[in-house]
């Protein structure tokens, strides 16, 4: 619908085909823009005869309607790669299997406060959605766009140009759209260095991106300029270091906070404020400004977001955490006996690296999903492990686990869609079967 929108707003002819049902409230969008559309399948000799056809991210290049065209000679580019042609706009593109989301508000939360800055991609609004509604209610170009991309949209790249890129970490995540093999997984995440025209930030404490990155390097001998964060990141005029997890330090004028100060706390919200903190320094952002912002930006929703506090025990929404990287952070964070909500669609998770966490933190285990095996195989020494297949059954077995000074962690490790549209529709039912306990 964004890029439709785009279309419209650019007076550019243009034709809307979904192989499913469209919503209602987008019909009515189409026909008040003009714009023709069809519905549960795909017209091929209609898409044929476009000069471009712009693919939704969630359909995967490997699919038979993109096969056919890319044969028939057709342009096949992402809605992000089409968009980026019509702004003038400084472009920050951030990706990363955790912390992606929260690096990127961030960065716009620092930015905004001295520029005109907008936030899109992968997160709230499209870019064409968001440069659309600008040209509509007659704004200016904005000076910076903060994009937040994921593998999918990376995939569908074959133009775009990115003044800063910063990639966050590499984890295994939706390994099962590529063919369970990491190394493609990072190359695919790889990508972001090769359309980054001006700063490649990377966080120098994770070994798969270095890795990566490495072997990337030996097929790109004319890279952008390489910036390092992390505890021992490589000398330069420009990097972003931590001394023992107490200190951060951004060398453009070795601006210094200390871990206290910073509004998200956590040692993986140490690392998105490095990168943020960086991305926001290398954009002429005042250090006093980069400190003031840090220091009072305020979490996420479904991103260990406290809810409620209920007879003592504490709920906490974490449906964001699609992984196993995102989960051992929600755990590490906790200092509290933990009884866990985990479960979904499993992408290739290999548990293993949560095992000494949960033995050490979990009392209990909610098991919320169609199929659960692989968590009762791999957790089966937790004390108490039981099932749910709907929200409310999970949050009232977990209450009935928890005690007094504990903590319901609604962490999921797994993407949503067996019970629910998406992760947010996952934490918006946990917050409100908290509420009627």
């Amino acid at each position: 619908m964004g890029a439709a929108h785009l279309a419209y707003a650019l007076g550019i002819p243009a034709f809307l085909s979904d192989a499913k049902p469209l919503k209602a409230k987008d019909k009515e969008l189409l026909e008040q823009w003009g714009i023709g559309y069809e519905e549960n399948g795909h017209s091929m000799d209609r898409l044929k005869a476009a000069a471009a056809v712009i693919k939704s991210p969630g359909i995967p290049h490997t699919s038979a309607t993109i096969q056919e065209l890319k044969n028939a000679g057709r342009i096949v580019l992402g809605e992000v790669d089409w968009a980026a042609q019509y702004t003038k706009a400084k472009l920050i593109g951030i990706t990363g299997s955790n912390g992606k989301t929260t690096t990127a508000t961030l960065c716009h939360h620092i930015i905004a406060a001295e520029k005109d800055a907008v936030l899109a991609g992968n997160i709230g609004q499209s870019l064409a959605g968001t440069l659309a509604d600008r040209m509509q209610q007659g704004q200016p170009d904005p000076e910076v766009v903060v994009l937040e991309l994921s593998s999918f949209q990376l995939d569908d790249v074959v133009q775009l140009k990115l003044d800063q890129g910063i990639l966050t970490n590499i984890t295994p995540d939706h390994l099962d759209r590529y063919e369970y093999d990491i190394r493609k997984y990072a190359a695919s995440k790889m990508q972001l260095a090769t359309y980054t025209t001006g700063h490649f930030i990377y966080c120098d404490d994770d070994p798969i991106t270095k890795s990566a990155l490495e072997e990337w390097l030996q097929q790109h001998p004319n890279p952008p300029t390489l910036l390092a964060y992390g505890a021992d990141a490589p000398a330069g005029p420009h990097r972003t270091t931590t001394q023992e997890n107490k200190t951060i330090t951004i060398q453009l004028n070795n601006e210094a906070m200390t871990i206290e100060e910073l509004a998200l706390q956590g040692k993986h919200n140490m690392y998105n404020s490095m990168a943020a903190g960086l991305s926001s320094r290398l954009m002429n952002i005042r250090k006093e400004t980069v400190r003031k912002q840090l220091s009072t930006f305020d979490s996420l929703e479904h991103r260990l977001e406290s809810v409620l506090n209920i007879s003592g025990v504490e709920y906490i929404n974490d449906s964001k955490a699609t992984n196993v990287n995102a989960t051992y952070y929600a755990l590490e964070c906790q200092n509290k006996p933990v009884v866990w909500i985990v479960g979904g669609v499993d992408k290739g998770n290999d548990y293993s690296e949560l095992l000494s966490l949960v033995k050490g933190k979990v009392k209990g285990i909610v098991a919320l999903g169609l199929d659960n095996e692989k968590i009762k195989a791999a957790f089966g020494e937790v004390p108490v492990i039981a099932e749910a297949d709907t929200m409310k059954d999970a949050v009232r077995a977990a209450s009935k686990m928890a005690d007094k000074g504990d903590v319901v962690l609604l962490s999921p490790c797994c993407a949503s869609f067996d019970l629910f549209e998406s992760y947010e529709d996952r934490g918006r039912q946990f917050k409100n079967a908290v509420r009627m306990l």
